[in-house]
């Protein structure tokens, strides 16, 4: 059992103090810009600042010259002058839900359009149908949708309550240390709140006390933002002593306005006459809980909506389908088809009427004169007479544009959904993270993915780093070998690191026997800088033992975890840390260094430092940081830098990460002048950031190189597998990262992108004339490469060239920001990889659009940070992975999962059947519907044009919402053309989403063909054969109703690949259902048609018109269906044909001929 403490200083008295000044009683304000916002900006050029939305990356009060207002808070004195704790994400109320859903509905143009339908069969003049018969089929759509949504914002509304009743400790007003238990939604801003271990915080508070004597506290924002690393926050030491001292803390506290940047905060506190700054280490947010800590006191500064965790509750963007955005083509043909038939009907009834004008006083419908009172009715020329025929046309024939369609594509997605995250393929044991589809309506996307757009750290590796090497003071040490680890004895107990790293048995032998030899001196300075040079947090485990315990090493970062690892497995133990200093077992002499200030990483100086004083009265500066960011500051060691470049460049070739490490001593006027900067940059309330940042650049100069650290970062289980199959199936790999080149071009060789047999286009410029003239040579490369290699080739693209482009960030600045963007565009789409390395998180956003805006092609962006969000979100499918980064890219994912190998089963075999099977249906209900139409405009031609129907209103009504629709939904969820086995085993199967082979206007105007025969067969065969009978109407038309019900399935049921029970039952029970509702809608007496199916259904010739029907109308789809099999199949069939005779000819399996992907 672990008891997850912190290391407490179990050695007697510290060392005696030092001379210096008192070091500082916490970190600084963290200068880290990163910030976390879920909109896309520009990313070829830097975004105009809206002065109504607060910049992300900076802090509010940095903006009062825009406008800014601080916020005023009184501690101890609740406010009803902000918003409350109370929290809503639900989206309606019972007063709003019925308008606001509505709205929301018919925000679909086509919904509109039945509106629209439904209303003009409301007029007496052009009504058709029943008024109530008219409204069933869009009501029905509305009454689905709606309580789907009512379902799911009734659970948002049982958690808000939830959430909403919890209690917290407040303290009382005007009462000393006295907490009572209020709800959340009661808790203002200005309350003091009590809040124990594990608990969690009801609103974002500023620390005034804790329960270490420091004002330590950690806690876990797992709620917040998917990490699970403790966090260490502080309470300022003002606060803590008059807590401990009065029991209670007063005072005036001045904060940024709400904003959503989860990583900055300023304020001030005015306590004593004193004014105290307060940073992003002195709040801890809504959502964290507290570890370690027995209990923390603050106060509340932002409540409810105002929260950073609400703020950042906005969701991943919406997006569309492309079978959605398509489908919108086909609806434009049908709407031109539905124009024809009403004008032609319109305009054939007008000359009917004008052909015997002289006989329409004694015609039914057109009677002119009303003899009791001499007045014409019920007609209104010719002109006005083929414009209300129009449009009751157009309310007849609406139903060629299926309204349940919608519906329909919804339910299967939801069901693609639950197979999908039910898949065990796609769960991540060790992580134990399922799949998860957070955007319902872009499934079939995922079988149409040309371009693959990936992180590297974190999603093609584990971001679990361990140590392998150092080079220290010019000498490489990278044998090492040795994993027994190194154990401190602390208070009687023995401590071990949790992580044994492998040690090189010279430097430990060197470390432990050199004395006072200067080399040894310098490799303990390099782990002594690994130690400290950190926010690691060492916390103690419990093991079997109970006189053995583990260390633990908690931290945002887990490069500077696998550092802090490697110095305990050399003996430079990191036993403690506080406010103030840390304490470090140096070979077994417990040592105390104080912190005195600290530095923080930032994506600028691209470098972190601390200032310690250390045990021997001096002060140090220990830096470690990016070379491109170190070299640029040493003090000039030619010798040593230029033997710590070639092993750096080693290392990156390994496909290791780098950090170069330096320290300098600083002299007494030198820390008092940075002290003094430093307070007044930390005290400042504007600009805080841009001074603290300032102060870290003078100070960091002249620096010792001390070395250079490799860190692996292995690629998870699969991923060149994985890769290989994406490339199989003709999908392009991109890798945009951050790290170095040589870095990134090792792993891309280690995950099987780059090959040994590519030709490398390196893009690696300083400016923007150097980067213009790259491109152009590289352009002429490619043209010159594919040419030689197409001599004699009759396909230049079967020719065997693979081209690698490989370019770096900085020369993405000049590219990206200018015209040269089209140049380069045209060289990545003639290279089969691409490769970006020191890229910002907007550059990748940057290349993900020079894709999509250029081309049709769909592109999936995958990655695991923060640093990804804006290119998951540019992407037309962006996936999150799970990973050590935190949760922000699963949070603006549309899909998420634990691994990147999972990509393969997700495209290659779910992407492939989602696409198949969507594509599929909505060609299937068009075709259905048309059939249907077709049927009831045949019939107006033998009926002077007057628009009356031989199908009954409700059999045409439910024909498209309840005889039809069901077994189209069971088929696009379960219907599989291929077994997931085929579909790994042959990746280039991949490329009929890609083609757009299953959804195309080739196969619309087929189907549509189809449905034109099918209509002509299912109305002339009864027609002829009843002509000289005196059936009824109604009869008849009962015949071409089950007829067309027939006739739609039996086409589903010859398309249908994998055949189940419940396949079955709702194609074959659609049928049947629709003959028992035949049987009901002539039962009732009232209705048209009364016993007319029972009449029919009594002869012998009603049976055999039927077998007629189907044989006649299934003959051509059967002949063209066979042929196209035979004699021109496609690559799916080929893989369907290996299925079902695969067990008798294994043999022969991998020699049937596939058709060439390009």
């Amino acid at each position: 059992m672990s008891s997850d403490r912190p290391l407490i200083d179990a050695v007697s008295p510290h060392p005696a103090a030092s001379q210096l000044p008192p070091p500082q009683p916490e970190p600084p304000v963290r200068a880290d810009p990163l910030g976390f916002s879920v909109e896309v900006p520009d990313p070829f050029r830097p975004p105009p600042r809206d002065r109504d939305q607060p910049d992300p990356t900076a802090s509010q009060l940095e903006l009062q010259q825009e406008g800014a207002e601080s916020r005023a808070v009184v501690v101890g004195e609740p406010s009803a002058e902000f918003a409350g704790n109370a929290i809503r994400t639900a989206k309606y109320s019972a007063l709003t839900f019925l308008p606001r859903n509505l709205f929301e509905q018919f925000r679909r143009l086509s919904y509109v359009y039945f509106l629209a339908i439904t209303v003009l069969n409301q007029l007496p003049q052009v009504a058709v149908f029943g008024r109530g018969a008219s409204v069933l089929p869009l009501a029905f759509v509305l009454f689905v949708t709606a309580v789907k949504d009512a379902y799911e914002d009734l659970r948002r509304h049982r958690s808000d309550r939830r959430e909403n009743n919890r209690l917290a400790a407040v303290l009382a007003p005007r009462a000393a240390a006295e907490f009572a238990p209020k709800k959340w939604k009661h808790v203002r801003v200005g309350d003091v709140v009590r809040v124990a271990s594990s608990e969690t915080l009801p609103a974002d508070m500023v620390l005034l006390a804790t329960s270490d004597p420091t004002g330590v506290a950690h806690v876990q924002t797992v709620n917040l933002d998917g990490e699970t690393n403790l966090k260490t926050r502080y309470a300022k030491q003002e606060t803590q002593l008059k807590f401990s001292r009065d029991g209670g803390v007063g005072g005036n506290l001045h904060c940024e306005r709400p904003n959503r940047n989860i990583y900055g905060f300023q304020a001030n506190l005015e306590i004593d006459g004193k004014r105290v700054s307060l940073g992003p280490s002195n709040i801890v947010l809504r959502g964290c809980e507290l570890k370690n800590t027995t209990w923390a006191i603050g106060v509340v500064v932002y409540a409810g909506k105002e929260t950073k965790v609400m703020l950042n509750n906005s969701g991943p963007p919406s997006k569309r389908s492309r079978l959605e955005t398509q489908l919108n083509r086909e609806t434009v043909i049908l709407s031109i088809m539905l124009i024809g038939m009403c004008t032609t009907a319109s305009v054939l009834a007008g000359i009917w009427v004008l052909n015997h004008r002289g006989e329409l006083e004694f015609t039914q419908f057109f009677r002119e004169k009303d003899y009791t009172t001499g007045k014409n009715y019920n007609y209104y020329g010719i002109g006005m007479q083929i414009f209300i025929t129009f449009l009751m046309a157009v309310i007849v024939y609406q139903v060629i544009i299926p309204i349940s369609l919608y519906i329909s594509m919804e339910m299967v997605r939801l069901g693609q959904a639950y197979f999908m995250g039910a898949n065990i393929d796609l769960y991540d044991k060790s992580s134990r993270s399922k799949f998860h589809c957070r955007a319902l309506n872009i499934n079939e996307d995922l079988g149409q993915i040309k371009y693959v757009f990936s992180d590297k750290t974190g999603t093609l590796t584990e971001n679990k780093m361990e140590f392998q090497c150092a080079s220290i003071h010019g000498v490489d040490y990278s044998s090492g070998k040795d994993t027994s680890g190194y154990s401190v004895v602390v208070d009687d107990l023995l401590l071990t690191p949790k992580m044994a790293v492998r040690t090189d048995p010279q430097l430990l032998k060197m470390l432990r026997n050199g004395g006072s030899n200067e080399e040894a001196k310098l490799v303990l300075d390099f782990f002594l800088v690994l130690a400290a040079c950190n926010t690691i947090l060492p916390l103690v485990l419990d093991t079997k033992d109970p006189r053995q315990k583990l260390i633990d090493y908690q931290g945002e970062s887990p490069d500077e975890q696998a550092l802090a690892y490697a110095a305990a497995s050399y003996g430079i133990v990191l036993v403690e840390r506080t406010s103030g200093y840390v304490m470090i077992d140096v070979l077994g002499d417990r040592q105390r260094f104080d912190i005195l200030g600290l530095h923080e990483f930032d994506s600028d100086r691209k470098r972190m430092s601390v200032i310690v004083g250390c045990p021997d009265k001096t002060v140090k500066l220990y830096v470690k940081g990016a070379d491109s960011s170190m070299f640029g500051i040493t003090n000039k060691e030619p010798d040593d830098v230029r033997a710590t470049e070639a092993h750096l460049h080693k290392y990156s070739s390994l496909g290791l990460r780098t950090l170069v490490v330096g320290m300098r001593e600083l002299s007494q006027p030198e820390f008092e002048d940075w002290q003094s900067a430093y307070e007044n940059a930390s005290t400042s309330v504007l600009g805080r950031g841009n001074l603290l940042r300032s102060v870290a650049t003078n100070i960091e100069c002249n620096i010792h190189i001390l070395g250079a650290t490799g860190i692996e970062d292995k690629l998870q289980d699969g991923v060149p597998e994985a890769i290989e199959s994406l490339r199989q199936a003709g999908l392009k790999v991109w890798i945009l990262t951050g790290d170095k080149q040589e870095t990134a071009i090792s792993i891309g060789y280690s995950c099987k992108l780059l090959t040994n047999d590519m030709t490398q286009i390196v893009i690696n410029n300083s400016s923007k004339e150097s980067c213009k003239k790259s491109l152009e040579e590289a352009l002429t490369t490619t043209k010159e490469l594919r040419v030689a290699s197409s001599v004699g080739t009759l396909n230049p693209e079967s020719s065997g060239v693979i081209l690698a482009l490989i370019v770096d960030g900085n020369s993405l600045v000049y590219i990206l920001e200018t015209e040269l963007q089209e140049e380069l565009f045209k060289v990545a789409t003639e290279c089969s990889v691409v490769l970006c390395c020191r890229v910002a998180p907007l550059q990748k956003a940057g290349v993900v659009a020079l894709i999509k805006n250029r081309t049709d092609d769909m592109t999936l962006a995958i990655g695991d940070g923060a640093n990804d969000v804006s290119m998951i979100q540019m992407a037309d499918v962006g996936v999150g992975i799970s990973g050590q980064e935190g949760g922000q890219a699963v949070m603006a994912s549309d899909f998420s999962m634990g691994q990147f190998r999972f990509l393969v089963p997700l495209l290659l075999v779910h992407g492939h059947w989602n696409y198949q099977r969507m594509g599929y249906m909505i060609l299937y209900n068009f075709y259905k519907n048309a059939t249907f139409v077709l049927v009831l405009f045949w019939y107006v031609l033998y009926t002077s044009f007057t628009l009356t129907t031989a199908i009954t209103e409700w059999s045409s009504l439910l024909y498209t919402v309840l005889y039809t629709s069901l077994p189209t939904i069971v088929v696009g969820i379960l219907d599989k053309d291929l077994s997931k086995s085929t579909l790994l085993a042959y990746p280039k199967l991949y490329g009929t989403g890609q083609r757009n082979e299953k959804y195309n206007v080739n196969l619309f105007v087929l189907n549509m063909l189809e449905a034109l025969w099918q209509s002509l067969v299912v109305f002339y065969i009864p027609y002829f054969a009843y002509i000289q009978s005196t059936i009824d109407m109604s009869s008849l038309g009962d015949l071409w109703a089950l007829a067309s019900v027939i006739i739609v399935n039996m086409q589903l049921a010859m398309d249908i690949i994998r055949w189940n029970w419940i396949i079955h039952a709702f194609v074959w029970g659609t049928i049947a259902a629709t003959a028992i509702c035949l049987f009901v809608i002539d039962s009732i007496w009232v209705l048209p048609g009364y016993g007319a199916i029972f009449h029919v259904m009594g002869t012998g010739l009603f049976w055999l018109l039927l077998l007629i029907i189907i044989v006649a109308a299934m003959v051509p789809h059967f002949v063209i269906k066979a042929f196209t099999e035979h004699f021109n199949p496609s690559d799916i069939q080929i893989a369907r044909e290996m299925e079902k005779f695969g067990a008798l000819n294994q043999v022969n399996r991998a020699e049937i001929p596939m058709r060439t992907f390009s």
